[in-house]
């Protein structure tokens, strides 16, 4: 039932492999907790589903955030969906689940100032520096997502449109603007420090590894991370946080709220206004900075 349901994300719905394996793994948790109580998943009460996503919050899991029981029990959701369009069992037991309320936590993000600093770190023409330049420049200029930056293709980069290419999640394809700083760090490392990093002329990646393959999700975080510590920043610093910078800075500047969903790829505009709560706060800063009534006085006499 398991494979079956995954093989329909995977190819009916188009999921992520990531979302796959977090979905299995969920699922997998389930049925270990049914089985300590002699029950199975075709008979499972709402009780049952409950009882789990309680013991995820309350019991030995209990660091887990509310928002990955939310995605626990959308998994569970849309796995009991998919069983009762196939006829397996004739009840939804999820139908009056109640799940706890996600709470969005504000993402960290870095100023404007500090993402000069972040820029500023990959020094001198050696290919990982070039390369590293290229990858920062790219990922705080177009919002991209880790799995995407790393998914880039030397084509994907159209510097006549000014424009990168990329797929996201549920292999939505989109366009997103690119800078002229960018445009000339990718320059710059497609002018030499590319080709002495390959190894392989039929390797199409854009960004590679030190042994000439794709660079990978962990080798991005650590080249972040690294480059965030040279110019002393947050040792949380992420790929997230450029991103999350990327629309922060954008909002900040003017730009409108669909744009940058399309931008970002996301698919429910509320994700976006998120970062309005962000944004929000240096306009208020240029406000009290700038507004001659903004500042209490005291009274004329």
């Amino acid at each position: 039932m398991v494979l079956d349901f995954l093989a329909y994300l995977e190819f009916e719905r188009g999921l992520s492999r990531n979302t796959l394996t977090a979905y299995r793994t969920d699922l997998l948790q389930f049925g270990e907790f049914l089985e300590s109580r002699d029950a199975s998943v075709t008979d499972a009460s709402t009780q049952d589903l409950s009882d789990f996503l309680a013991d995820l919050a309350d019991g030995p899991e209990s660091q887990l955030s509310a928002a990955t029981i939310n995605r626990k029990a959308a998994c569970l959701r849309s796995f009991y969906k998919h069983l009762r369009r196939e006829e397996i069992v004739v009840d939804d037991p999820t139908a009056h689940l109640a799940v706890p309320r996600r709470r969005r936590r504000l993402p960290e993000v870095f100023s404007y100032a500090e993402v000069q600093k972040l820029l500023a770190t990959p020094r001198g023409d050696e290919p990982i520096a070039r390369r590293d330049r290229a990858i920062l420049e790219v990922m705080y200029a177009s919002g991209l997502r880790a799995s995407e930056t790393i998914s880039l293709e030397v084509g994907d980069i159209d510097f006549r449109q000014g424009l990168v290419r990329t797929e996201g999640k549920g292999s939505r394809e989109r366009l997103v603007p690119i800078g002229q700083t960018a445009q000339t760090a990718v320059r710059s490392y497609l002018s030499g420090a590319r080709a002495e990093l390959l190894r392989s002329p039929e390797e199409k990646a854009l960004f590679l590894n030190f042994r000439g393959g794709p660079l990978t999700r962990q080798g991005l975080y650590k080249i972040i991370r690294r480059r965030a510590a040279e110019a002393g920043l947050s040792a949380k610093s992420s790929p997230h946080t450029l991103r999350h910078s990327f629309a922060t800075h954008l909002l900040s500047g003017g730009c409108d709220l669909r744009s940058v969903q399309e931008m970002l790829g996301h698919a429910d505009l509320s994700t976006t206004q998120l970062y309005t709560h962000l944004s929000g706060e240096d306009l208020k800063q240029a406000y009290f900075e700038a507004h001659p009534r903004a500042k209490v006085k005291s009274a004329a006499r």
